[in-house]
């Protein structure tokens, strides 16, 4: 009984993960970085998006926490309650905006609309 349990409990979250995987493809939005600082251990990252100016903002040496430098990326905004930091997360890929799914995750954030 408890390995049907366990197997139904992971064939459910590989479905989930499946299934949501192709909608964030979708999502990712072009931004142009237009350059990053560490400020007491926070690496900021200025960003434009859609001529808007944003921060994303990380923890210095937090995984998937890196300073980028300037030029265009892939912006990707993740559901409510869905990344590491208490505030809308969004992830950064390097990559063509022709071919978002073929885009390479390079950092994770906390997005601050100024």
């Amino acid at each position: 009984m408890k390995r049907t349990v366990a197997l139904l409990a992971v064939w459910t979250a590989a479905f989930v993960i499946l299934a949501t995987e192709p909608t964030f493809a979708q999502d990712k939005t072009p931004v142009k970085v237009k350059n990053s600082e560490v400020v007491t251990g926070v690496v900021i990252v200025h960003v434009q998006k859609d001529g808007k100016a944003l921060e994303l903002q990380c923890n210095e040496g937090a995984a998937n926490c890196t300073a980028l430098k300037g030029g265009n990326y892939l912006l990707l905004e993740l559901p409510k309650n869905y990344g590491m930091y208490d505030c809308k997360n969004v992830e950064i890929y390097k990559g063509d905006q022709d071919k978002p799914e073929a885009a390479e995750r390079v950092g994770a954030y906390c997005l601050i609309e100024k």
